[in-house]
């Protein structure tokens, strides 16, 4: 059954990342959803966005540092919260991290950028869901976190735009409720005044 571009978007929704399960992406299916998120707004063509792919065994690895970092931060944590912060980066086969890497432009803020690598995220997630997987694309404490982005490999101007887990489902997931989009929209009324 082939469903159209519209009917897919009213319909898009993240699985939960206690839902995503293997398989994930192969090598060549991975590439093609990075080369289609890579079709993203990108004013200037600077490119101020790269991925990072997390695979098992990294994910292992910066799991085990998240939770000392974590417990740095928050003082002693009980067992299953360190097992949480273990866990980050090993709910779904793959994560791929969207770093913003803002470019020197006299042009383009570094706020647009950002965004930018917002929108990257977002066709990745359109990306997985037109090749039949599931994902969920999430931030965390660590991507706000100084010694956190550096554990997750990024330099130090860098930012994580986000974290997008993807894999299997077989499971229907159930909408959440969606804004009222009426409370949302209003007519330019003039400059506003505070």
């Amino acid at each position: 059954m082939t469903i159209s571009l519209a009917d897919y978007l009213k319909s898009r929704r993240s699985v939960p990342l206690t839902m995503i399960t293997g398989p994930g992406p192969d090598e060549s299916q991975l590439r093609e959803m990075l080369s289609i998120a890579a079709r993203s707004p990108d004013h200037g063509r600077l490119e101020p966005w790269r991925f990072i792919i997390y695979r098992e065994a990294a994910g292992r690895e910066i799991g085990e540092k998240l939770a000392v970092r974590a417990q740095e931060r928050n003082g002693p944590m009980p067992e299953d919260q360190i097992e949480r912060e273990r866990n980050r980066l090993c709910r779904a086969p793959v994560a791929v991290g969207v770093v913003s890497s803002a470019k020197e432009s006299d042009k383009i803020p570094d706020w647009e950028q950002f965004l930018s690598a917002g929108a990257v995220a977002m066709n990745l997630l359109h990306a997985a869901a037109a090749s039949g997987f599931a994902a969920n694309w999430v931030t965390g404490w660590y991507s706000d976190d100084e010694k956190g982005r550096a554990i997750l490999g990024l330099a130090p101007h860098e930012r994580m735009a986000g974290i997008v887990h993807i894999g299997s489902c077989d499971r229907e997931i159930a909408d959440r409720p969606r804004p009222d989009i009426d409370t949302l929209i209003s007519d330019y009324a003039g400059e506003y005044g505070g």
